[in-house]
């Protein structure tokens, strides 16, 4: 009984429930498990996928998927896209470890359904990216990233780096609407 008095409010009380207040208001579940299966969705297939090209398409040929518009071809990238910074992998690293962090910070506080798959999408993508640093060689957080999915007149780039423009997007979007990871919502 004093269990369902706390949630609310005792009978012919005015005041509203502890959690029923403005500045603590139930926010729903947390969005933790959508977060987590949307990430290890994300890395599981850049990591096949990578795995895939490694074993089948390393030192061959580029496959045409359309002509010259999309071909499949492996490459080793130390450096961001369009090859940018190659002598900067160790920082591409830190930064992928540190938005890994970030998000396990925010994953505290997130309500959001939207927000719980664009996170995942970039903490799948970060991780993918991350593990490639991490074991391929050239060495410990110097490796380079495996890249294959080559459009025509654009860098070549691989499924983690999809999840990462895809998750980026979708933040972009929520924060123009005025969605917040805890799931308020501005109308300003």
């Amino acid at each position: 009984m004093a269990e369902a008095e706390r949630i609310i409010g005792t009978p012919g009380s005015q005041e509203p429930a502890p959690e029923q207040t403005e500045e603590s208001a139930p926010r729903g579940k947390r969005r933790i498990a959508v977060l987590l299966a949307v990430a290890a969705t994300a890395y599981a297939l850049d990591l096949f996928s990578k795995m895939l090209v490694v074993a089948k398409l390393e030192h061959h040929a580029p496959v045409e998927i359309a002509g010259d518009l999309l071909r499949l071809v492996a490459i080793r990238n130390p450096g961001a896209a369009f090859g940018i910074g190659q002598a900067l992998t160790i920082v591409f690293t830190l930064i992928a470890a540190t938005v890994i962090v970030v998000i396990a910070r925010i994953a505290r506080k997130l309500y959001s359904a939207p927000w719980a798959i664009a996170l995942g999408l970039l903490l799948g993508g970060a991780l993918g990216n991350l593990t490639d640093r991490v074991f391929r060689s050239p060495g410990f957080l110097q490796g380079a990233v495996v890249d294959f999915i080559a459009p025509a007149h654009f860098a070549v780039f691989n499924l983690a780096d999809s999840a990462i423009v895809c998750g980026g997007a979708l933040i972009v979007i929520l924060s123009f609407r005025g969605l917040d990871p805890d799931g308020t919502v501005h109308k300003d």
